[in-house]
């Protein structure tokens, strides 16, 4: 063999020893690619609480902040009520963290591809129920397939996450025009990072009180409980519950009994029943 052809060999060995080496460096920056970022956070979820502030009589809505919504940048989920003074006026708000924003994201994508792939659902929540960290910071599994975030899932992402973020704003601001937290706020203050959740201190009747008074105001802005009922599933499919769930559900709620009941105010809002005179103190 001349020496000709033995360098045009070693130059093409060498040629497809590159080309597996760049092929196996795009494989692994394929498996490593995070997944695209999603449409639905803070200015979204600020909305959603105008809307729904805007939507109460001017009596109640009077008593909140117009800046209804509040953000702390920690990455356990928190939705709470909470009081502002400004020029001796004590303004009311709800209080949501990034970690709940987040939470609310999975959550709704999870069921979201639960529609394309049954079963991802019980798995996302399977893997959130054993996260280590506790936090609700558990992305759904195998999250960077573009199948999971063609426009049609993601249509239906964003509806979940509409309808769980506001009933869940709804119920807390319904704490401060019932009168809940003006009765607990003393015993609210915790941590900063971690106050105490007012649903450990809840009634039975002042919870069912405001799931109701939160729904009227849900459904009054076109949001629909299924939702919300989609994130009490998971926190129900949970074998043993994480603390962070409490700022959501109070411990001791029957979830698939509440769940039945959304759907019975949701099918009486439609049909007339479910109105302002029907919740006491809406009708002052």
């Amino acid at each position: 063999m001349s020496l000709m052809s033995v360098m045009n060999r070693i130059a093409r060995l060498m040629s497809k020893a590159g080309a597996l080496v760049l092929a196996a460096g795009l494989a692994t920056a394929a498996d490593t690619v995070p997944p695209p970022v999603y449409n639905n956070g803070f200015s979204m979820t600020i909305r959603l609480g105008r809307e729904l502030s805007d939507a109460l009589p001017p009596k109640l809505g009077g008593q909140l902040d117009p800046q209804v919504v509040t953000l702390q940048s920690v990455d356990l989920p928190l939705v709470l009520p909470v009081a502002v003074t400004e020029e001796n006026q004590v303004l009311c708000q709800v209080s949501l963290s990034a970690g709940f924003i987040d939470l609310v994201n999975h959550v709704a994508h999870a069921k979201a591809i639960d529609h394309l792939q049954p079963g991802y659902f019980a798995q996302y929540v399977k893997n959130l129920a054993l996260s280590a960290t506790g936090s609700g910071a558990v992305s759904p599994p195998g999250i960077v397939d573009p199948r999971y975030w063609t426009e049609e899932v993601m249509n239906e992402q964003t509806s979940y996450f509409n309808q769980m973020i506001a009933m869940a704003m709804a119920i807390n601001l319904s704490h401060h025009y019932l009168g809940h937290y003006a009765k607990y706020s003393c015993n609210l203050a915790g941590s900063a990072d971690k106050p105490v959740a007012i649903n450990s201190l809840l009634t039975t009747e002042e919870w069912n009180a405001s799931v109701k008074a939160g729904t009227l105001d849900a459904l009054d802005c076109a949001l629909s409980t299924e939702g919300i009922r989609a994130l009490f599933d998971a926190i129900d499919s949970m074998p043993n519950r994480p603390d962070w769930t409490t700022y959501i559900i109070p411990r001791q709620v029957d979830i698939k009994q509440l769940n039945k009941q959304l759907e019975r105010y949701e099918d009486d809002y439609f049909h007339g029943k479910l109105k302002q005179q029907t919740l006491g103190v809406l009708s002052l």
